[in-house]
């Protein structure tokens, strides 16, 4: 991931600015890198998107920890990526939203490879701690993990079950295939928006 942001320096030059990773979808109404953005915009830091996740799961993440500021926000002190079980310093994730600026390329250039002999973007973050201070904020909304098999159906059907144009008739075939597999039968009174769990 640092070798995909660094690959785009020349295009950024000069400038603040954000990074979307496509395996976090982000459900809110006001868009998880805009509400970066703001934070970035009123405090003059960098800011990274932050959600607690399960002990079990720690490990699978870039981790942030710091001290809880007035403002809700974390001072960030430390940044790990995938730390090995048991030496986690939070179970606050890094979700993939960040608002950088543009002193992470030099930084990038020199970073030495590290988790899974990758150059990690979460390492170069770390080493901009030594220069400024780094945000990271618990964002507003819904994330789905569509890096994962499961998270990507799970995103899939939540917001085809809202859409305009599908929702009812994919609604229609949803309860067709549930009845088709459940001994019970699934009414036209059954809550599909409740969908995921049932198919769950």
């Amino acid at each position: 991931m640092g070798h995909a942001v660094l690959a785009a320096k020349a295009a950024i030059g000069n400038e603040w600015f954000g990074v979307l990773l496509g395996d976090d979808l982000i459900d809110s109404d006001e868009p998880g890198i805009g509400q970066l953005a703001r934070v970035s915009q009123e405090t003059g830091k960098a800011t990274v998107a932050l959600m607690p996740v399960p002990d079990d799961q720690v490990h699978m993440y870039g981790v942030a920890a710091g001290p809880q500021l007035a403002s809700g926000n974390i001072a960030v002190e430390k940044m790990v990526e995938k730390p090995p079980r048991g030496t986690e310093p939070s179970n606050l994730a890094v979700i993939g939203r960040y608002v950088l600026p543009p002193d992470i390329f030099e930084i990038l250039e020199k970073v030495k490879p590290g988790a899974g002999g990758e150059i990690q973007l979460t390492d170069a973050i770390q080493a901009l701690l030594a220069h400024e201070q780094v945000l990271a904020y618990r964002y507003k909304g819904k994330r789905f993990d569509c890096g994962s098999k499961l998270g990507y159906l799970k995103a899939t059907v939540e917001f085809a079950l809202r859409h305009p144009e599908v929702a009812e008739p994919f609604k229609a075939y949803l309860r067709a295939f549930l009845a088709s597999r459940n001994p019970a039968p699934v009414t036209n009174e059954e809550p599909l928006d409740q969908a995921p769990e049932l198919i769950g």
